[in-house]
């Protein structure tokens, strides 16, 4: 199944993080700066359950 998170702020990109680590086929939608962060560098997540940073796809 293809999930697409729109809106990839915090919370959806949070989500959308952790879908992608546990295999789902996910897309993120963003714009302006973190857009082009997330497509530079991957995403970085920092939680209280542990950080990761993961490819995303970012559209």
């Amino acid at each position: 199944m293809k999930i697409v998170v729109m809106g990839a702020g915090a919370v959806g990109s949070y989500f959308g993080g952790l879908l992608t680590k546990s295999g789902e086929d996910v897309i993120l939608i963003a714009k302006g700066k973190h857009f082009e962060a997330m497509r530079k560098n991957g995403l970085k997540v920092k939680s209280a359950d542990g950080d990761f940073k993961i490819k995303v796809n970012v559209t």
